[in-house]
């Protein structure tokens, strides 16, 4: 599967010698055939030494296939293929780092063209000349004083850059007039600034022919010899339209594209299919609005395989040389087709994919016609993109499970993440899936970070998602094999029988026989997935499908929550409610969901009519008292089960009559016989999963102290409009207001410091187990979300630090979403991930106290992910569906 053809391959192959040794040849003019010998040796090793450094960042397989498909991409005659790097201004301050990863390039045979702007730089001293910067529609004007200075500022850059690159032994060839011609853009209105009317791609080939990288900067001349100041951005898209690379990459310091009101770093983003709803939200505005725009514009006139990649400096090998990629990747990419039949599609075409990239047809194990054939045995679905670059079949006999028979995909399919698209659109379609590789596939990789469990046996595996009992895996399997939808035999599913007792069935000499559980399906990444502990496990687990009605959805917790449950494979989110947006779709969600505004009655007449089987509220402190109770007098009469719910508010926190919600402190039982869950807060999670280890050694009277720092979202939100008029939510704080600071705020009597105290008095024993108090003094922070607490604790005994790191391991043993790790944790270890982190554990000399660092993003494991776990628990699933794998 995911075969890309052999032949282009060998031609890459080919290429990448000739390329290969194309900077030596340039390089080293020696007199001596014995010396030239040596300096290409010691060359080759230089490139074999950094290659295998890049294994670090991905499989072997993805390296060297990215390196073959980007030297086979140069040749001699237009050597300029591989890639156009423009360089933003901020990143310029950041030169040492920005000529490391330029290097790395240089030192595996591999020339981009490289351009640069110097904004920041050139506003500093503007200012300190006296002259204030003016801006019309986003575009610099530039007198003639501004143009002297630009022209400083862009010559000293230039050489700043092409020296950092001498220094570590990388030709450099500074470029910075001859290469633009431009016409004034408006005279009269923004200056000497130039609209590109030509592109001399003579002194860039040139450059690389000699062996050297080509710096360029974006002043341009009119045809008089005019200095004209041209936008760095718009310059590096005139040098991608006429040389056509295969990789466009903007450096940023950022290190991608954001969503305004989720601080997220988007992924990946389809103009074709998303240009025009992205335009019209409401936080694309200046800036990104004009990027976006460009970019478009510079796709629209490119070949439809390139794309733009915006990332940072030390990101730009993992962007190139890896699936998975880093930042954020924009491209057109393709309408999607579903087709019931061959004939739909186009027989002749779907036959030349199976001949060309199908690996049993490539190998002679099949014909295309057996393979056809085989496709049609059962009801299918082809799923693809318009140029065929991806195809997918799919089986799915009714009533039965699901099976992804085929996925063929070219090298262009892999190198533009295509197979992501069609496999998500596949998911969107089957909740459960299961499919086949061979070991050997060189994208198996790719495979597993997709897959919720697998099993390998005999040279094959099998993978499957939406699957969490092994019991129904075997069972699948065990329907496959009878009816003869797979090839082989994968029963048991578990590891192969000891040496001893194998059989006739066991696996062939020399194969090792094993398997995965509930690997991760978070894309990009490859870490390991949850699965409940076998000590904790409910059995049997079920995968009844169920509906969850959510109240008040606004919110930043809302929307985190949603875009969790549009991944779970047996809950659907079937109602919304939310005043300001009722009317109004909801986003994020795999399905088409409207918001409404229910009201009490509405929800008591929904739990009486069975309508939904679980309820969230997530509305604001004293706000979710009239729901909960219509959803009790509605159960009253109700014939079927009531609904569980839980509150993401403080409201229930101290109730007798509710379960409180965390899972990894009082226990999983409780929660799974309870209709009323209380969900904990965000601080508190984080300050009990801190103290809970250490209960035993609390000195009374000397309680423990916790310092607690969140990102703004973490401060709620306002309502607001976008211009059309749409309800959005802003940020109650902004980290604008915060000046770069942070500010402490609720300093005592915070309600997470009494939630805390409260619960894990209930933990305590001994002496000092009656009551339990702690302070807590919470802080908000200059970013979107995460929450960093800092534990201080005076210790009724003393204890060493790997005394205190041996109690946190034995509590937490087992628990999938509790990570310890030695160093401090940091935001990056926090922000976006689903579970809880602790490190940075210190001891004071004298043994008396501990002081502790533990991390949460509050959005997620403070409040979305801890919700799912407890609705999980609550309706019978297994704790972790839906939950995505986050390292």
């Amino acid at each position: 599967m995911l075969a890309v053809a052999s032949s282009s391959l060998r031609a890459g192959r080919r290429a990448a010698i000739v390329i290969g040794g194309q900077r030596q040849a340039a390089v080293h003019v020696v007199r001596k055939s014995g010396t030239r010998n040596i300096q290409q040796s010691v060359a080759q090793t230089d490139r074999d030494t950094i290659t295998r450094l890049l294994y670090s960042l991905g499989s072997k397989r993805e390296v060297e296939r990215h390196l073959r498909i980007f030297s086979s991409a140069s040749h001699p005659s237009q050597p300029a293929k591989f890639a156009v790097i423009k360089v933003g201004g901020a990143v310029l301050d950041q030169i040492d780092e920005l000529a490391l990863s330029l290097s790395f390039l240089y030192r595996v045979g591999l020339y981009p063209v490289v351009l640069h702007g110097g904004g920041p730089q050139l506003n500093g001293l503007i200012e300190r000349a006296g002259v204030v910067p003016d801006y019309i529609d986003g575009i610099r004007v530039t007198d003639t004083k501004t143009l002297q200075i630009a022209r400083r500022v862009f010559l000293e850059e230039n050489l700043k850059l092409v020296g950092a690159l001498e220094k570590l032994g990388t030709r450099a060839r500074p470029i910075t007039s001859g290469v633009f011609t431009a016409d004034y853009l408006d005279k009269d209105k923004y200056g000497l600034v130039g609209k590109i009317t030509k592109v001399d791609r003579r002194p860039v080939e040139a450059s690389i022919r000699a062996g050297a990288l080509p710096i360029l900067t974006s002043l341009a001349e009119s045809p008089d010899g005019q200095i004209l100041n041209v936008n760095a951005d718009i310059a590096a898209g005139e040098v991608a339209k006429e040389f056509e690379p295969m990789k466009i990459v903007f450096l940023n310091e950022k290190g991608g594209l954001f969503h305004g009101v989720t601080g997220e770093k988007i992924s990946v983003i389809n103009l074709d299919e998303e240009y025009d709803t992205l335009m019209k939200e409401p936080w694309v505005k200046f800036g990104t609005k004009l990027k976006l725009r460009e970019f478009k514009e510079l796709l629209d006139y490119l070949p439809r395989t390139s794309s733009v990649a915006v990332i940072s400096a030390s990101s730009l090998q993992k962007e190139l040389f890896t699936d998975s990629g880093a930042g954020t990747l924009i491209r057109r990419g393709y309408k999607l087709f579903k087709h019931d039949s061959i004939e739909s599609l186009g027989a002749d075409r779907f036959r030349q994919v199976i001949h060309d990239r199908d690996p049993e047809v490539i190998s002679g194990d099949q014909s295309v016609t057996e393979v056809l054939n085989r496709i049609q045995k059962t009801p299918y679905t082809i799923y693809g993109d318009e140029p065929m670059d991806v195809i997918a079949v799919v089986s799915h006999p009714e009533g039965e499970m699901p099976v992804m028979s085929k996925l063929l995909s070219s090298r262009s399919g892999v190198l533009n993440s295509v197979v992501d698209n069609v496999f998500n659109a596949i998911k969107k379609d089957h909740r459960k899936l299961f499919w086949t590789a061979q070991v050997d596939d060189e994208n198996r990789s790719w495979h597993f970070e997709r897959a919720d469990g697998s099993f390998t046996r005999g040279g094959k595996s099998l993978f499957w998602y939406g699957i969490q009992d092994v019991r129904e895996v075997e069972k699948v399997v065990r329907d496959f094999e009878a009816k003869e939808r797979i090839e082989r035999s994968y029963l048991p599913v578990g590891p192969g029988a000891p040496p001893h007792k194998a059989g006739a069935a066991a696996t062939p000499a020399g194969t090792r026989a094993f398997s995965t559980w509930i690997r991760g399906r978070n894309i990009p990444g490859s870490s390991r997935g949850h699965a409940t502990s076998a000590a904790d496990a409910p059995s049997p687990v079920s995968t009844e499908i169920k509906r969850l009605g959510l109240i008040g959805a606004r919110g930043f917790t809302g929307q985190a929550l949603t875009n969790i449950l549009s991944g779970h494979p047996y809950l659907n989110l079937t109602h919304v409610s939310s005043r300001q947006l009722a009317g109004y779709p909801l986003t994020g969600y795999r399905t088409p969901v409207t918001y409404s505004n229910l009201s009490p009655e509405d929800v008591e007449r929904m739990e009486k009519d069975g309508e939904v089987d679980a309820w969230v509220m997530a509305l604001p402190n004293g706000a979710c008292k009239p729901f909960v109770d219509a959803v009790d007098r509605g159960s009253k009469e109700r014939s079927s089960e009531p609904s569980a719910i839980v509150d993401l508010s403080a409201d229930y926190r101290f109730e007798k009559e509710w379960v409180y919600g965390l899972p990894e402190l009082y226990g999983r039982d409780a929660i799974r016989a309870a209709k009323r869950i209380s969900n904990p807060g965000c601080y508190s999670t984080s300050a009990q999963m801190l103290i809970a280890p250490l209960l035993k050694y609390v000195k009374p009277g000397a309680w423990p102290t916790v310092f607690g720092l969140s990102g703004y979202s973490g401060a709620g939100t306002v309502s607001s409009n976008d211009p059309d008029g749409r309800p959005i939510s802003l940020p109650k704080v902004t980290p604008d207001s915060l000046g770069g600071g942070v500010r402490p705020y609720s300093l005592t009597d915070h309600i997470h410091e009494r939630e805390a105290a409260f619960h894990l008095s209930t933990m305590l024993s001994g002496p000092s187990s009656s009551t339990m108090k702690l302070a807590f003094i919470p802080a908000v922070a200059p970013w979107f979300s995460g929450i960093i607490s800092t534990l201080s604790m005076p210790l009724s005994e003393q204890l060493t630090a790997r005394d205190v790191a041996s109690l946190y391991e034995q509590k937490y043993q087992g628990e999938q979403l509790v990570k310890i790790k030695k160093e401090v944790p940091t935001l990056a270890d926090i922000e976006g991930k689903h579970s809880w982190i602790v490190g940075g554990i210190q001891v004071h000399s004298e043994g008396d106290r501990v002081v502790v660092v533990g991390g949460l993003d509050n959005l997620l494991k403070g409040a979305a992910t801890q919700c799912l776990q407890n609705l999980n628990l609550a309706l019978g699933y297994d704790e972790f569906a839906g939950i995505p794998n986050s390292a």
